[in-house]
């Protein structure tokens, strides 16, 4: 890979290790506007439309597992709840559905 190459694909690990670290920190815990985007917005497309993320079935989660999340804003927190799911994590989110 020539210079230009090396340079491109060291921002963009930069890039996305920050915004990993905004999403996740581990000494903080889980980002609470995160978490409530989850339980808030619905769907905008597809199957499920107008149904809140977190009430998607897993079965379509894994789906877009499989096939490949959407880019940007929704890919992420479609892709967090997947996470979310298969690691049994849902009581994370319970408590900010009942204060809806």
């Amino acid at each position: 890979m020539h210079a230009f190459g090396r340079d491109r694909a060291h921002k963009y690990k930069r890039r996305k290790a920050k915004k990993l670290k905004r999403l996740d920190n581990p000494s903080t815990g889980p980002n609470p506007e995160l978490l409530l985007e989850l339980v808030r917005m619905k769907m905008p497309f597809g199957k499920y439309k107008d149904t809140v993320l977190c009430d998607l079935p897993v079965s379509y989660l894994e789906w877009f597992h499989r096939e490949g999340f959407p880019k940007g804003k929704l890919g992420m927190l479609l892709a967090t709840m997947y996470e979310i799911r298969i690691n049994g994590l849902e009581k994370l989110l319970q408590p900010l559905k009942k204060g809806l």
